[in-house]
């Protein structure tokens, strides 16, 4: 009885310890099992790549493209299929102004323990929304809320996609996306030459991030830093 005891135990605890490290994987930001992943450059040279994640929508779209214009930056927008279908002309928008799009899925799930056939459909209905804006380049891939294990990575793989991630996010700190001035602060202090940066300006009815933009374009070119899309990122 004893020894029966300690193989449940034993088969217990390692169960435990594959389940937390499969979840360790699947929200790395810096490792997948399979295909590229890149979550920054590593450069000595005084470059960032600005992301927006989610939308496009009618009430902010237009908005930041006016704030990028202004200040003479090109981004790079991950956009949500099912978004981009219900408002392909801001979509149309971010492309006619030379920004760079990427993939952020269809339906903006968590792909954990997702089919393959669900990840093709997700990717490649979203690139063809992608397509129908104007936007001829190759899309890169942004995992919805970074999440990732098996069967995102290997489609990625196989098609010749990379993952992007970031590392450089101030909303994922409650005490930091709280208001503008902690955001514009939490960036300036902690991005370096080759840093992605992630904001969410598409849904934000406080503007916090949507605010944020400016003051930290600003800051960061009076740090000398210059930017670029992701893919010029990559291609230093």
């Amino acid at each position: 009885m004893m020894r029966q005891l300690s193989y449940f135990f034993a088969a217990l605890v390692f169960l435990l310890a594959i389940t937390f490290a499969l979840w360790q994987i699947g929200k790395s930001r810096t490792y997948q099992v399979f295909g590229e992943i890149i979550p920054r450059v590593e450069t000595t040279q005084k470059v960032v790549a600005l992301t927006f994640d989610d939308g496009p929508t009618p009430e902010q779209t237009s908005e930041i493209l006016k704030v990028l214009a202004e200040e003479n930056v090109k981004a790079t927008f991950f956009l949500i299929g099912g978004e981009l279908e219900m408002y392909l002309e801001e979509g149309k928008k971010i492309a006619a102004a030379g920004h760079e799009i990427g993939n952020h899925s269809y339906s903006h799930v968590k792909m954990i323990l997702v089919a393959p056939s669900f990840v093709k459909e997700e990717i490649e209905k979203t690139d063809e929304l992608i397509r129908a804006t104007g936007y001829e380049k190759p899309a890169h891939f942004r995992p919805p809320y970074g999440k990732k294990l098996f069967a995102l990575p290997f489609y990625l793989s196989q098609t010749n996609r990379k993952s992007i991630t970031w590392d450089i996010e101030p909303e994922s700190f409650p005490e930091t996306a709280a208001n503008t001035d902690e955001i514009v602060k939490y960036v300036l202090a902690n991005t370096r030459g080759g840093s992605i940066i992630l904001l969410h300006v598409m849904y934000d009815p406080k503007r916090k991030s949507l605010n944020a933009v400016k003051p930290i374009i600003e800051g960061l070119k009076e740090k000398e830093f210059r930017f670029v899309t992701v893919s010029e990122l990559i291609n230093l």
